[in-house]
């Protein structure tokens, strides 16, 4: 029949599947299907949602999925379990989704990811077959980064910078706006108690970046803290693939870093210049899920123009039909 690939999100899950010779036959979106949230189980009947709306030839060849809420051994292992239950695939890979990101990123032997969307993440390959990957839990294992952390550090700045405790920031300003409380306080207050959930924090991400390219002082310093967590993931990617003296690629992605441009990218590339010169930046303009699609017609030894085909569908206009 041919492949499938699944990138399962926080906010989204997108499948698309392909014959080995490249050509699409199904792209769809639906909610987002994150391990930890919703558990294994809820996890893949999210998929089975979009499995059954692509209406495709099943089995397929392979069936790749790279998920959000794989991130240690146990995570992986019970979701390729709920994989398997199913008669989706003749064969699958089940792993994180920032593989996703690498591999629609670029098709380098020697390649490192670092996803910064609402949390933050790196893997890595390299031409004799290791792999790099890490936990990312968060702060219990010493992660800082992605739009909901800094979202959290900007509330408790922007509260300090209203009651005088701090420097004056365009945070408090930020805040009040974005969520339409009089105070950083009241907010402060509603999140605290659960009348807003603390994730929406990350929604005002992009506006620290714009406000630290303004010049306000204490928004800078917050994404020049993000912009060295980045660099410190790549850099420690490519010591662990023993690729820093190498040229690799080192792809950027997820929603804090996809536009390619801005106060934050800019960090970024002048401190991974600085410290890996023989690194190539790539901006992941794909969709993600193009790489797990990819990566399933890796594993069934597609012809090379394969990928030229299904990589030139997306890119000419392919949109994903949203799955309720």
């Amino acid at each position: 029949m041919g492949v499938i690939g699944v990138d399962g999100g926080n906010t989204k899950t997108e499948l698309l599947a392909a014959t080995i010779e490249g050509e699409p036959l199904a792209y769809v979106r639906g909610a987002g299907s994150n391990a930890h949230g919703l558990g294994a189980h809820g996890c893949i009947a999210v998929i089975a949602g979009l499995v059954e709306r692509a209406r495709v030839e099943l089995p397929a060849d392979h069936g790749t999925f790279f998920l959000c809420g794989a991130d240690v051994i146990d995570d992986v292992d019970a979701l390729a379990s709920e994989v398997e239950q199913r008669a989706w695939v003749r064969a699958a890979t089940v792993d994180n989704d920032t593989f996703a990101l690498l591999r629609s990123g670029t098709a380098a032997p020697d390649a490192v990811a670092v996803v910064c969307g609402a949390g933050i993440n790196c893997v890595g390959r390299s031409s004799d077959g290791r792999v790099a990957r890490y936990p990312a839990l968060g702060w219990e294992t010493g992660d800082w980064g992605g739009s909901e952390m800094l979202g959290c550090e900007a509330l408790f700045l922007a509260a300090r910078a209203e009651d005088g405790r701090g420097e004056p920031a365009e945070l408090a300003e930020l805040l009040r706006a974005h969520f339409g409380t009089s105070t950083v306080a009241a907010l402060g207050e509603d999140i605290h108690y659960g009348r807003v959930r603390e994730q929406r924090l990350g929604e005002i991400a992009p506006g620290v970046v714009d406000a630290a390219g303004r010049g306000d002082t204490v928004a800078g310093r917050l994404v020049d803290r993000l912009a060295e967590e980045i660099v410190l993931l790549a850099l420690k990617a490519l010591r662990d693939l023993d690729l820093v003296d190498r040229a690799a690629d080192v792809v950027l992605g997820g929603g804090m870093l996809r536009s390619g441009h801005g106060r934050l990218h800019d960090e970024v590339l002048q401190r991974l210049r600085a410290r890996a010169p023989r690194a190539t930046v790539v901006v992941g303009s794909d969709p993600p899920v193009l790489g797990a699609a990819l990566a399933a017609l890796d594993a069934v030894g597609a012809p090379r123009d394969a990928e030229d085909r299904l990589r030139a569908a997306v890119r000419d206009g392919l949109v994903a039909e949203s799955v309720v």
